[in-house]
């Protein structure tokens, strides 16, 4: 049973929709973030990924779609390129994109798993990274090995720090240019931490222990959808998580949703509101795909809502980009 699926069940959890008193934030606003999801294939296979990534993914993104994506860059006015995966640096046509995407935006980042840079053939990502100034935004769900070997596998957590300080050592965290940021995920059903708090913990034990710093940590929320929702539904868990994320709602938290201001295209050229509907299937309305919208002027939107949308407006809020509210 797929996670909307579950969700219909949960008749006592009002529409997400229903909890908001202004309506006119279940519309979108303005464009600032085109996220580009350029495929599901990835070398980790992390408890806690929405989009299920692993090595045996085969969807990909090609080039035709990334030129469309550029495109409508350029002509929506965006702000920023989102580069997001699966790992995605396993995408063939990734440099060329990242290349293609600095020339006409001065705000490109990438989402990396960071032990990807120790694979053979992505060993010089690092300075692929820094040469082109682009923000690395890492997954690190936990400044202990324990706890982030537990969520990602064995041993990650010890190839992500030796990447970290091979990053650290290009200036990443240090020069104002080099950029570098991270997630935390939590690793069960439960909140994260207040995000303030937990990126000075972070900063501590990893500078500390290992030398290691970097720009912001991101609090994220996990949403009760993908491997996660799986795992939720299998241990008899959906129902306890979601009311508990409708318990915690926060309206101001509304406002700040990633959905609103971002287009998130999916690796065959979908779009959605946010990669949180991309992972259950729930492109935009009217629209087939991202090549429609080119040469269209942007038209605010409807959002398409369902319960998963609490876990971004729970407590302190949550989105790609960290707490909301």
């Amino acid at each position: 049973m797929d996670a909307r699926e579950e969700f219909k069940k949960l008749t006592q959890i009002p529409k997400f929709a229903d909890s908001v008193e202004d309506k006119e934030l279940l519309m979108t606003d303005k464009m600032s973030v085109l996220q580009i999801n350029v495929g599901r294939l990835c070398n980790l296979a992390c408890k806690h990924c929405h989009m299920e990534a692993g090595p045996n993914r085969t969807e990909v993104m090609e080039k035709d779609v990334l030129e469309a994506c550029l495109k409508l860059y350029k002509e929506w006015g965006f702000q920023t390129i989102d580069i997001t995966g699966g790992a995605p640096e396993m995408n063939p046509h990734f440099r060329w994109f990242v290349e293609e995407a600095v020339k006409v935006c001065s705000d490109v980042m990438v989402r990396s798993n960071l032990t990807i840079m120790l694979e053979e053939g992505y060993e010089d990502l690092p300075e692929f990274y820094a040469a082109n100034k682009v923000t690395v935004i890492c997954s690190l769900p936990h400044y202990k090995a324990r706890n982030a070997n537990k969520q990602r596998g064995e041993g990650t957590f010890e190839k992500s720090i030796e990447v970290l300080k091979k990053l650290n050592a290009l200036g990443y965290g240090k020069d104002p240019s080099l950029t570098l940021n991270m997630v935390f995920n939590p690793g069960g059903a439960f909140f994260p931490p207040e995000q303030s708090a937990m990126e000075k913990e972070y900063k501590e034990h990893l500078g500390s222990e290992y030398g290691i710093v970097f720009n912001n940590l991101f609090t994220i929320t996990n949403n009760p959808i993908g491997r996660f929702g799986a795992f939720l539904t299998r241990t008899g868990n959906m129902e306890g998580y979601l009311t508990k994320l409708y318990d915690a709602f926060n309206p101001g938290a509304v406002a700040g949703m990633m959905c609103r201001s971002q287009l998130s295209v999916g690796w065959d050229g979908r779009v959605y509101d946010c990669d949180f509907n991309q992972a259950v299937d729930m492109p935009i309305e009217g629209i087939d795909n991202i090549k429609d919208l080119v040469g269209k002027p942007y038209e605010k939107r409807r959002i398409r809502l369902d319960k998963h949308c609490y876990a971004c407006t729970a407590g302190q809020g949550s989105s790609c980009g960290g707490c909301t509210a």
